[in-house]
């Protein structure tokens, strides 16, 4: 019997999806089976734990925090049961669903409109959130993006899941976000010197990887700034997904596995067909899936959404294209 909603996390839930690619087996993690619909249940957990445990937040304390929604959804899970103030920092990409679902958590809800220098919002986000820390008196930035908490809890929970209920997968898809969760697999893997190939996966356009910043519209992956717990040693592959191939995988798997799959999650099985040629025939290939399609209803899955971004032509493929364009390698 579970005592709050943010301690039920399904962290071994593994699915095949038969036949995606001709010569190797592909396999999810899914992860958006819990209260607050994606990963991030754990990053929220972990991050406001980490406050608490170094007494940094307590009785009378608000929290305040940057996201692109999924995240959002997560602490305002975890504050309405142990009753902490929640303000949560978006921008006009965030599915209008996860906003509904913030407020109706109880979160303050602030949607910055001002683009940054790299035609973003996170650092407008991140400015916001420090000039709201700077004026009042009580209020703590949980910072996702600096918090080594965020590595920590994937390290821990995440990575050591798919050691126990997959065993070590000879290629491993992350997204790369705030890459708390790349960071805390490479330790992981790392630790125990696993032959996994890692393969860290960002959309076009986002900075991370040291790519040109340039116009982005599905939430999740991808950054304008890069964050500070990334670290890039040289012990993963990178890869960039175009926005376009994320819309075509999502809706091939919906209509072919049943299976509505959130944005993060189509943009990491993308980058397994982009690199099907490189991967040997018979590998166990494991792609994580930080969340489900629900809240792309009105988006990636609504027509004219993505024809008025994509163009029409893109809803007449079900079948990602070659992405070699997008492939960045560790040099």
């Amino acid at each position: 019997m579970f005592e709050h909603a943010h301690d039920v996390v399904t962290g071994e839930i593994f699915l095949e999806l038969p036949g995606f690619a001709p010569h190797f087996d592909t396999h999810l993690k899914l992860e958006g089976l819990n209260p607050a619909g994606s990963i991030k249940l754990k990053t929220a957990v972990a991050l406001v734990d980490s406050l608490e445990q170094r007494d940094l937040i307590g009785p009378g304390s608000a929290l305040i925090e940057s996201t692109s929604g999924n995240l959002g959804i997560a602490l305002a899970t975890v504050c309405a049961t142990r009753k902490y103030p929640i303000t949560l920092v978006t921008d006009p990409n965030a599915n209008a669903r996860s906003i509904q679902l913030m407020r109706a958590l109880g979160a303050e809800v602030v949607v910055v409109r001002d683009r940054d220098r790299n035609g973003g919002f996170l650092q407008t986000r991140i400015d916001y959130v420090r000039q709201r820390v700077a004026t009042s008196r009580n209020v703590v930035w949980l910072n996702q993006y600096a918090n080594p908490a965020n590595t920590a809890v994937h390290r821990d929970r995440t990575a050591q899941e798919i050691l126990d209920g997959f065993g070590a997968p000879d290629w491993l898809f992350v997204g790369a976000g705030t890459t708390g969760t790349l960071m805390g697999c490479v330790e992981r893997f790392r630790d125990e010197s696993a032959s996994t190939t890692i393969v860290a996966v960002d959309s076009v356009g986002s900075v991370s990887f040291g790519g040109p910043p340039s116009r982005r519209w599905i939430p999740g992956l991808g950054t304008s700034r890069r964050p500070e717990i990334f670290r890039d040693d040289g012990t993963f592959q990178k890869l960039l997904v175009p926005e376009a191939d994320t819309i075509r995988t999502c809706r091939r798997v919906g209509r072919d596995y049943g299976l509505l799959l959130g944005g993060s999650s189509g943009t990491v099985l993308a980058a397994v067909t982009a690199w099907r040629d490189r991967i040997p025939a018979g590998s166990r290939v494991l792609a994580i899936s930080p969340d489900l399609g629900d809240r792309y209803l009105d988006t990636i899955y609504h027509d004219e959404w993505v024809s008025q971004r994509f163009g029409a032509d893109l809803l007449d493929s079900t079948e990602t294209a070659s992405l070699g364009t997008g492939l960045i390698n560790h040099v």
